[in-house]
Protein backbone atom coordinates (compact mmCIF):
# COMPACT_ATOMS: atom_id res chain seq x y z
CA UNK A 1 0.00 0.00 0.00
CA UNK A 2 1.37 3.56 -0.95
CA UNK A 3 0.99 5.91 1.70
CA UNK A 4 2.40 9.39 2.80
CA UNK A 5 4.33 9.98 6.12
CA UNK A 6 2.83 13.17 8.21
CA UNK A 7 4.27 14.57 11.45
CA UNK A 8 5.80 13.06 14.08
CA UNK A 9 3.45 12.44 16.61
CA UNK A 10 5.01 9.94 19.57
CA UNK A 11 9.01 8.10 19.80
CA UNK A 12 10.38 5.01 21.87
CA UNK A 13 13.57 3.62 22.85
CA UNK A 14 13.92 2.44 19.07
CA UNK A 15 11.41 3.81 16.48
CA UNK A 16 9.29 6.81 16.01
CA UNK A 17 5.72 7.22 15.54
CA UNK A 18 3.91 9.28 12.77
CA UNK A 19 0.93 9.92 11.10
CA UNK A 20 0.24 8.59 7.50
CA UNK A 21 -2.25 8.53 5.14
CA UNK A 22 -2.85 6.30 2.02
CA UNK A 23 -1.87 7.85 -0.95
CA UNK A 24 -4.75 8.63 -3.85
CA UNK A 25 -3.81 5.28 -5.70
CA UNK A 26 -5.06 3.67 -2.78
CA UNK A 27 -8.57 1.87 -2.37
CA UNK A 28 -11.03 3.81 -0.57
CA UNK A 29 -11.50 1.16 1.79
CA UNK A 30 -8.54 2.16 3.81
CA UNK A 31 -8.69 4.04 6.90
CA UNK A 32 -7.89 7.95 6.01
CA UNK A 33 -5.66 8.15 9.33
CA UNK A 34 -2.92 5.52 10.09
CA UNK A 35 0.47 5.49 12.51
CA UNK A 36 3.18 4.19 11.23
CA UNK A 37 6.18 3.31 12.99
CA UNK A 38 9.97 3.65 11.91
CA UNK A 39 13.11 2.49 12.36
CA UNK A 40 16.83 2.19 10.96
CA UNK A 41 16.25 -0.83 8.49
CA UNK A 42 19.74 -1.92 9.92
CA UNK A 43 18.17 -1.82 13.40
CA UNK A 44 14.59 -3.20 13.18
CA UNK A 45 14.75 -7.09 14.45
CA UNK A 46 12.09 -5.38 17.41
CA UNK A 47 9.96 -4.00 14.93
CA UNK A 48 10.03 -6.73 12.75
CA UNK A 49 9.04 -9.46 15.28
CA UNK A 50 6.43 -7.01 16.68
CA UNK A 51 4.84 -7.03 12.82
CA UNK A 52 5.36 -10.88 12.31
CA UNK A 53 3.51 -11.06 16.49
CA UNK A 54 0.37 -8.98 15.20
CA UNK A 55 0.45 -11.33 11.76
CA UNK A 56 0.22 -14.46 13.55
CA UNK A 57 -2.39 -13.41 16.08
CA UNK A 58 -4.88 -11.97 13.42
CA UNK A 59 -7.30 -9.70 14.06
CA UNK A 60 -8.74 -9.12 17.41
CA UNK A 61 -11.28 -6.30 17.99
CA UNK A 62 -9.45 -5.26 21.11
CA UNK A 63 -5.93 -5.51 19.35
CA UNK A 64 -4.45 -2.94 17.20
CA UNK A 65 -4.70 -3.67 13.68
CA UNK A 66 -2.04 -3.78 11.56
CA UNK A 67 -2.19 -2.88 7.72
CA UNK A 68 1.21 -3.68 6.61
CA UNK A 69 4.83 -2.65 6.84
CA UNK A 70 7.23 -1.48 4.08
CA UNK A 71 10.65 -0.63 3.35
CA UNK A 72 11.67 3.58 2.54
CA UNK A 73 14.91 5.66 1.68
CA UNK A 74 14.58 8.48 3.25
CA UNK A 75 16.24 12.15 2.42
CA UNK A 76 20.19 11.27 2.88
CA UNK A 77 19.72 7.55 1.61
CA UNK A 78 18.58 5.95 5.04
CA UNK A 79 16.29 3.07 4.58
CA UNK A 80 13.58 3.00 7.39
CA UNK A 81 11.67 0.01 7.90
CA UNK A 82 7.62 0.82 8.69
CA UNK A 83 4.67 -1.01 10.03
CA UNK A 84 1.25 0.43 9.52
CA UNK A 85 -0.80 0.82 12.76
CA UNK A 86 -4.57 1.68 13.33
CA UNK A 87 -4.05 5.07 14.44
CA UNK A 88 -5.47 6.13 18.29
CA UNK A 89 -6.82 9.68 18.32
CA UNK A 90 -7.06 9.50 21.89
CA UNK A 91 -3.69 8.73 22.75
CA UNK A 92 -2.57 6.14 25.46
CA UNK A 93 -4.73 5.15 28.22
CA UNK A 94 -2.21 6.81 30.57
CA UNK A 95 -2.27 9.99 28.36
CA UNK A 96 -5.88 10.21 28.82
CA UNK A 97 -4.91 9.48 32.21
CA UNK A 98 -2.79 12.48 32.95
CA UNK A 99 -4.87 15.07 30.89
CA UNK A 100 -8.37 14.71 33.15
CA UNK A 101 -5.82 14.99 36.47
CA UNK A 102 -7.98 12.26 38.41
CA UNK A 103 -8.52 9.14 38.66
CA UNK A 104 -10.72 7.13 36.26
CA UNK A 105 -14.37 6.22 37.56
CA UNK A 106 -14.85 2.55 38.64
CA UNK A 107 -17.58 2.56 36.03
CA UNK A 108 -14.91 3.56 33.38
CA UNK A 109 -12.07 1.02 35.05
CA UNK A 110 -14.85 -1.78 34.67
CA UNK A 111 -15.50 -0.99 30.92
CA UNK A 112 -11.60 -0.76 30.40
CA UNK A 113 -10.14 -3.54 31.87
CA UNK A 114 -13.06 -5.76 30.70
CA UNK A 115 -11.72 -4.57 26.95
CA UNK A 116 -8.09 -5.34 27.89
CA UNK A 117 -8.67 -8.91 29.69
CA UNK A 118 -10.73 -9.50 25.95
CA UNK A 119 -7.26 -8.96 24.49
CA UNK A 120 -5.09 -10.90 26.59
CA UNK A 121 -7.29 -13.78 26.78
CA UNK A 122 -7.35 -13.62 22.99
CA UNK A 123 -3.52 -13.65 23.12
CA UNK A 124 -2.86 -15.99 25.47
CA UNK A 125 -5.41 -18.40 23.25
CA UNK A 126 -2.84 -18.05 20.50
CA UNK A 127 -0.30 -18.87 22.70
CA UNK A 128 1.63 -15.30 22.84
CA UNK A 129 2.57 -13.35 26.10
CA UNK A 130 2.33 -9.97 25.73
CA UNK A 131 5.42 -9.01 28.07
CA UNK A 132 4.87 -5.11 28.62
CA UNK A 133 0.70 -4.53 29.58
CA UNK A 134 0.72 -1.12 30.74
CA UNK A 135 -1.38 1.83 30.52
CA UNK A 136 0.97 3.48 28.29
CA UNK A 137 0.51 0.19 25.90
CA UNK A 138 -3.01 0.85 26.11
CA UNK A 139 -4.60 3.08 23.33
CA UNK A 140 -7.68 5.21 23.55
CA UNK A 141 -10.57 5.42 20.46
CA UNK A 142 -12.98 8.08 21.03
CA UNK A 143 -15.53 6.49 18.65
CA UNK A 144 -18.81 7.99 20.91
CA UNK A 145 -18.10 5.55 24.13
CA UNK A 146 -14.34 5.09 24.52
CA UNK A 147 -12.81 2.12 23.43
CA UNK A 148 -9.60 0.82 24.62
CA UNK A 149 -7.25 -1.71 22.68
CA UNK A 150 -3.96 -3.40 23.54
CA UNK A 151 -0.86 -2.04 21.07
CA UNK A 152 3.11 -2.40 21.27
CA UNK A 153 3.79 -6.36 20.98
CA UNK A 154 7.44 -5.62 20.45
CA UNK A 155 8.23 -7.47 23.45
CA UNK A 156 5.62 -10.23 23.11
CA UNK A 157 7.37 -14.02 23.39
CA UNK A 158 5.34 -17.43 22.54
CA UNK A 159 4.23 -19.08 25.89
CA UNK A 160 6.51 -21.36 27.35
CA UNK A 161 9.38 -20.06 24.93
CA UNK A 162 12.64 -19.67 27.22
CA UNK A 163 14.27 -16.17 26.93
CA UNK A 164 18.27 -16.39 25.70
CA UNK A 165 20.65 -15.72 28.99
CA UNK A 166 23.85 -13.12 28.71
CA UNK A 167 21.53 -10.45 29.63
CA UNK A 168 23.40 -7.26 31.69
CA UNK A 169 21.75 -8.47 34.46
CA UNK A 170 23.95 -11.48 35.38
CA UNK A 171 22.05 -14.13 32.74
CA UNK A 172 18.86 -12.77 32.90
CA UNK A 173 16.89 -10.74 30.24
CA UNK A 174 14.62 -8.52 31.83
CA UNK A 175 11.92 -7.50 30.10
CA UNK A 176 8.75 -5.07 30.33
CA UNK A 177 8.55 -2.10 33.01
CA UNK A 178 9.82 -2.45 36.22
CA UNK A 179 6.65 -1.07 37.67
CA UNK A 180 4.45 -3.70 36.47
CA UNK A 181 6.80 -6.82 36.56
CA UNK A 182 5.95 -9.50 37.83
CA UNK A 183 7.46 -11.71 41.06
CA UNK A 184 7.52 -14.81 39.26
CA UNK A 185 9.60 -12.48 36.26
CA UNK A 186 11.88 -10.87 38.67
CA UNK A 187 13.07 -13.91 40.68
CA UNK A 188 13.27 -17.03 37.63
CA UNK A 189 12.95 -14.55 34.81
CA UNK A 190 9.66 -16.19 33.79
CA UNK A 191 7.60 -14.49 31.24
CA UNK A 192 3.80 -16.11 31.11
CA UNK A 193 0.19 -15.59 30.62
CA UNK A 194 0.08 -15.16 34.86
CA UNK A 195 2.56 -12.39 34.27
CA UNK A 196 0.02 -10.38 32.29
CA UNK A 197 -2.67 -10.66 34.67
CA UNK A 198 -0.26 -9.29 37.32
CA UNK A 199 0.95 -6.44 34.78
CA UNK A 200 -3.04 -6.09 34.26
CA UNK A 201 -3.70 -5.66 38.15
CA UNK A 202 -0.94 -3.13 38.25
CA UNK A 203 -2.79 -1.24 35.86
CA UNK A 204 -6.09 -1.15 37.75
CA UNK A 205 -4.55 0.14 40.40
CA UNK A 206 -3.33 3.48 38.20
CA UNK A 207 -6.00 3.78 36.86
CA UNK A 208 -7.98 3.73 40.42
CA UNK A 209 -5.47 6.16 42.31
CA UNK A 210 -3.88 7.93 39.49
CA UNK A 211 -0.63 6.68 40.34
CA UNK A 212 1.85 3.66 39.75
CA UNK A 213 0.87 0.66 41.51
CA UNK A 214 4.09 0.68 43.47
CA UNK A 215 4.06 4.62 44.16
CA UNK A 216 5.33 7.39 42.32
CA UNK A 217 9.07 6.40 44.03
CA UNK A 218 8.87 3.26 42.64
CA UNK A 219 10.57 5.00 39.46
CA UNK A 220 13.38 5.98 41.08
CA UNK A 221 15.37 3.42 41.89
CA UNK A 222 14.27 -0.23 39.84
CA UNK A 223 16.54 -2.47 41.96
CA UNK A 224 15.14 -1.31 44.94
CA UNK A 225 11.51 -2.12 43.59
CA UNK A 226 12.60 -5.31 42.12
CA UNK A 227 13.79 -6.92 45.67
CA UNK A 228 10.15 -5.48 47.10
CA UNK A 229 8.52 -6.98 44.12
CA UNK A 230 10.34 -10.27 44.87
CA UNK A 231 11.32 -10.88 47.86
CA UNK A 232 8.38 -11.32 50.79
CA UNK A 233 4.45 -11.19 50.96
CA UNK A 234 4.06 -7.77 49.50
CA UNK A 235 1.81 -6.56 46.78
CA UNK A 236 0.46 -3.54 45.29
CA UNK A 237 -1.47 -1.05 47.62
CA UNK A 238 -5.30 -1.88 47.17
CA UNK A 239 -6.88 1.45 46.12
CA UNK A 240 -9.26 3.12 49.05
CA UNK A 241 -12.33 3.99 46.71
CA UNK A 242 -12.26 0.72 44.98
CA UNK A 243 -15.47 -1.33 45.56
CA UNK A 244 -14.85 -4.97 47.66
CA UNK A 245 -15.55 -6.62 44.40
CA UNK A 246 -12.84 -4.00 42.64
CA UNK A 247 -10.40 -5.08 45.82
CA UNK A 248 -11.33 -8.73 45.77
CA UNK A 249 -10.20 -8.60 41.89
CA UNK A 250 -7.27 -7.60 42.33
CA UNK A 251 -6.35 -9.89 44.80
CA UNK A 252 -6.90 -12.66 42.05
CA UNK A 253 -4.65 -11.08 40.09
CA UNK A 254 -1.89 -10.64 42.87
CA UNK A 255 -1.77 -13.89 43.88
CA UNK A 256 2.09 -14.21 44.17
CA UNK A 257 2.35 -17.56 43.15
CA UNK A 258 1.84 -17.43 39.87
CA UNK A 259 0.23 -20.88 39.52
CA UNK A 260 -3.10 -19.57 42.02
CA UNK A 261 -3.55 -16.57 39.83
CA UNK A 262 -6.51 -16.08 37.98
CA UNK A 263 -6.23 -16.35 34.20
CA UNK A 264 -7.35 -13.47 31.78
CA UNK A 265 -11.13 -15.81 30.94
CA UNK A 266 -11.32 -16.19 34.69
CA UNK A 267 -10.88 -12.89 35.51
CA UNK A 268 -13.24 -12.29 32.47
CA UNK A 269 -16.29 -14.13 34.95
CA UNK A 270 -15.07 -12.23 37.95
CA UNK A 271 -18.22 -9.99 39.35
CA UNK A 272 -16.31 -7.11 39.35
CA UNK A 273 -16.50 -7.90 35.31
CA UNK A 274 -19.28 -9.93 34.73
CA UNK A 275 -21.88 -9.53 32.28
CA UNK A 276 -23.79 -12.53 33.62
CA UNK A 277 -24.38 -13.51 37.41
CA UNK A 278 -22.05 -15.72 38.72
CA UNK A 279 -21.97 -16.82 42.32
CA UNK A 280 -18.71 -17.35 43.64
CA UNK A 281 -15.05 -18.23 42.91
CA UNK A 282 -15.61 -22.20 42.91
CA UNK A 283 -18.20 -21.38 40.06
CA UNK A 284 -16.09 -19.58 38.14
CA UNK A 285 -12.97 -22.08 38.69
CA UNK A 286 -15.31 -24.93 37.62
CA UNK A 287 -16.95 -23.48 34.65
CA UNK A 288 -13.09 -22.18 33.12
CA UNK A 289 -12.20 -25.70 33.73
CA UNK A 290 -9.27 -24.94 35.40
CA UNK A 291 -7.33 -26.83 38.37
CA UNK A 292 -4.39 -24.77 40.36
CA UNK A 293 -1.57 -26.95 40.89
CA UNK A 294 -0.19 -27.33 44.15
CA UNK A 295 3.43 -26.06 44.55
CA UNK A 296 5.98 -27.92 45.99
CA UNK A 297 6.18 -27.35 49.84
CA UNK A 298 9.48 -25.31 50.35
CA UNK A 299 9.71 -25.71 54.33
CA UNK A 300 7.18 -27.91 57.23
CA UNK A 301 5.02 -24.91 57.46
CA UNK A 302 4.13 -24.85 53.57
CA UNK A 303 2.15 -28.25 54.34
CA UNK A 304 -1.19 -28.12 54.83
CA UNK A 305 -2.83 -28.26 58.44
CA UNK A 306 -2.90 -32.15 59.21
CA UNK A 307 -6.83 -33.42 60.42
CA UNK A 308 -6.48 -34.96 64.09
CA UNK A 309 -8.22 -37.64 65.12
CA UNK A 310 -8.76 -39.00 68.67
CA UNK A 311 -7.72 -42.75 69.05
CA UNK A 312 -7.69 -45.20 72.05
CA UNK A 313 -4.50 -47.17 73.34
CA UNK A 314 -5.21 -50.26 71.01
CA UNK A 315 -5.70 -48.86 67.98
CA UNK A 316 -2.34 -46.60 68.49
CA UNK A 317 -0.76 -50.10 69.24
CA UNK A 318 -2.46 -51.98 66.47
CA UNK A 319 -1.60 -49.25 63.83
CA UNK A 320 -4.88 -47.94 63.08
CA UNK A 321 -5.52 -44.33 63.76
CA UNK A 322 -9.39 -44.49 62.46
CA UNK A 323 -11.63 -43.29 64.94
CA UNK A 324 -12.91 -46.12 66.67
CA UNK A 325 -15.65 -47.30 69.50
CA UNK A 326 -12.96 -48.37 71.48
CA UNK A 327 -12.14 -45.25 72.61
CA UNK A 328 -14.84 -45.46 75.01
CA UNK A 329 -14.80 -48.85 75.64
CA UNK A 330 -11.07 -49.82 76.30
CA UNK A 331 -10.80 -50.02 79.63
CA UNK A 332 -7.05 -49.44 79.47
CA UNK A 333 -7.86 -46.13 78.34
CA UNK A 334 -7.15 -43.85 80.35
CA UNK A 335 -6.97 -40.49 78.75
CA UNK A 336 -7.08 -38.82 75.11
CA UNK A 337 -4.24 -39.53 72.16
CA UNK A 338 -4.44 -37.17 69.42
CA UNK A 339 -2.69 -38.50 66.21
CA UNK A 340 -1.89 -37.65 63.05
CA UNK A 341 -4.36 -38.96 60.40
CA UNK A 342 -2.47 -41.58 58.32
CA UNK A 343 -2.56 -44.53 56.68
CA UNK A 344 -0.67 -47.54 58.29
CA UNK A 345 0.74 -50.93 57.08
CA UNK A 346 0.39 -54.01 58.69
CA UNK A 347 3.17 -53.23 61.23
CA UNK A 348 2.43 -51.38 64.48
CA UNK A 349 3.48 -48.05 64.88
CA UNK A 350 5.43 -49.41 68.04
CA UNK A 351 7.16 -52.25 66.11
CA UNK A 352 8.11 -49.77 63.48
CA UNK A 353 9.35 -47.44 66.15
CA UNK A 354 10.72 -49.61 67.85
CA UNK A 355 13.18 -50.92 64.57
CA UNK A 356 14.69 -47.77 65.07
CA UNK A 357 16.27 -48.03 68.57
CA UNK A 358 19.44 -49.48 70.00
CA UNK A 359 20.46 -50.07 73.19
CA UNK A 360 23.99 -49.25 71.77
CA UNK A 361 25.30 -45.88 72.61
CA UNK A 362 26.09 -44.39 68.88
CA UNK A 363 30.02 -43.63 67.97
CA UNK A 364 29.71 -39.54 66.92
CA UNK A 365 33.51 -40.67 66.36
CA UNK A 366 33.31 -43.19 63.46
CA UNK A 367 33.42 -41.00 60.39
CA UNK A 368 33.11 -43.54 57.92
CA UNK A 369 29.82 -43.23 55.31
CA UNK A 370 29.07 -39.72 56.31
CA UNK A 371 28.65 -37.06 53.62
CA UNK A 372 29.57 -33.69 53.38
CA UNK A 373 26.75 -30.59 53.14
CA UNK A 374 27.64 -27.85 52.12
Amino acid sequence: MDWVRGKEIGHGGFATIHLAAPANTCPSDHPPLMAVKSCDAALSSSLRHERQVLSELGDCPRIVRCFGDSITAERGGQELYNVLLEYAAGGSLADSLKSRGKPLSEAEIRRHTRSILEGLEFVHSKGFVHCDVKLQNILVFPNGAEEVKIADFGLAKRAGERLAKGGKQGGFEWRGTPMYMAPESVNRNEYEPPSDVWALGCAVVEMATGRPAWGSRAESNAYALMIRIGVGDAIPEMPEGLSEQGKDFLMKCFAKNPKKRWTARMLLKHPFLALDCVNDDEDVVRDCGVEFEDSSPRCHFDFEDWASVQCSRRSWESGSLSPSSETDSDPSFTGELTALEITADSSSAINRIGKLASHERPNWEHSEGWVTVR
